[in-house]
């Protein structure tokens, strides 16, 4: 088994360490400053839209519809493209519920009580506590209720007749931000995707390499510290499951990417058998450290399988960029279970037959990924980790 890497001076091994933590700095830097170009992009085409929006909605309330103050239908415009991506058709739903779930509290309370100092607080005390007790949350809701019975309970008695041009200004600016949003400036689903899932990807394919040489050089802290990166993947994976909600809505409102749907389906299955690949990957780095602590056997196919694993994950992102299926992500997942058959063969311990057990679950998670059903996929992994039991894989050609 290959040794510990080891240097002839403390001050060699100083060096190496040096170089390490440089070249993971430079690697954070450049993955910070791709992160905050993308965030960029998405604020300039989100900034226009909600710009464009409040124009064109204060225009037609002023113009087509007779409204001389239209102050809420460029409001409702904003809040509505500004709503997180992925929640804007519910932000709008919230909106126009909150406004005319407001009126009627506000208009039958006044109706009852009258207007004034204190019979604004009980009418907004009794709005806002309604609202909370429907909807059980803070939001969007409750805002807009709150926000509609302070109008009513204060204006109502110097002008009459709000509850009509509320709630058309609630509509036509609602409105005119999904008609904003889905035809004139909708953002390409697709590519905000490949963005979000791009370190994602690079992230997972890294950390199972360094697994993969952990193993091979029985190097404890390497897959230590390919853990970490997998544990502080957690903020990319966010960003690509809020991609991923972007796009449905996006590919849904606008006619102009409805034939993305299929591709977006294809991402939308992919990211949850990514999310447990990264998991997966994850408990082999845990089991990686405890096979070399515990000095257990490490066949060479062993770490073989894990990059091997590495490049069906690699292969997958490929597969996912391009739409195209070409059968490489499943072969290389099936040669990645069947070296670990190979190496249950050789001869493993408790920890690494773990790892492999481990394995095979991951590898079938990446063969789901591609689109196969599960049943077909966990036979098809268990196969091939019975064939490399059996038998010597040939394998040289699938990478």
């Amino acid at each position: 088994m290959p040794p510990r890497p080891h240097y002839r001076s403390p001050l060699a091994a100083a060096v190496h360490r040096l170089r390490g933590t440089a070249g993971r700095a430079r690697y954070e830097g450049r993955r910070a400053t791709q992160l905050r170009v993308r965030q960029l992009e998405v604020i300039a085409v989100i900034a226009v839209q909600a710009g464009i929006a409040a124009g064109l909605s204060w225009w037609i309330a002023h113009n087509l519809l007779d409204n001389p103050n239209p102050v809420f239908a460029p409001t409702a415009a904003v809040g509505t493209i500004v709503a997180a991506i992925g929640q804007r058709t519910r932000r709008t739903v919230e909106l126009l519920a909150g406004v005319g779930l407001g009126i009627v509290i506000g208009d039958l309370l006044i109706f009852l009580i009258g207007s004034g100092p204190w019979q604004t607080a009980v009418i907004v005390t009794l709005a806002v506590g309604v609202a909370l007790g429907l909807v059980g949350r803070g939001g969007t809701i409750v805002s807009q209720v709150g926000g509609t019975a302070v109008l009513i309970a204060t204006l109502s008695s110097s002008e009459r007749n709000l509850e009509i041009p509320r709630i058309v200004d609630a509509v036509t600016g609602s409105a005119v931000g999904l008609v904003v949003v889905a035809l004139l400036l909708p953002l390409n689903p697709i590519r905000v995707v490949n963005r979000a899932a791009g370190p994602v990807f690079a992230i997972l394919v890294g950390r199972l390499q360094d697994i993969g040489v952990a193993l091979r050089t029985r190097d404890a802290e390497r897959a230590i510290r390919a853990l970490d990166g997998l544990r502080g993947i957690e903020s990319d994976l966010q960003r690509l499951r809020e991609a991923v909600s972007g796009a449905a809505e996006v590919v849904r409102l606008a006619p102009l990417r409805w034939g993305r749907r299929q591709e977006f389906e294809h991402y939308a299955r992919g990211v949850t058998e990514l999310t447990r690949v990264i998991e997966g990957a994850r408990d082999l780095a845990r089991r990686a450290v405890t096979v070399i602590d515990y000095r257990e056997p490490i066949p060479g196919c062993l770490p073989d399988a894990v990059e091997m694993l590495a490049s069906a994950v690699r292969e997958l992102h490929r597969q996912a960029r391009t739409g195209r299926d070409t059968g490489a992500t499943r072969r290389r997942a099936l040669v990645a279970a069947r070296q670990g058959g190979r190496a249950r063969r050789e001869g493993l311990h408790n920890f690494g037959d773990a790892l492999v057990t481990q394995l095979r679950v991951s590898a079938a998670d990446v063969v789901r990924a591609t689109g196969c059903p599960s049943r077909q996929a966990a036979r098809a992994v268990r196969r091939a980790a019975r064939n490399g039991e059996r038998a010597r894989p040939a394998y040289d050609d699938a990478r």
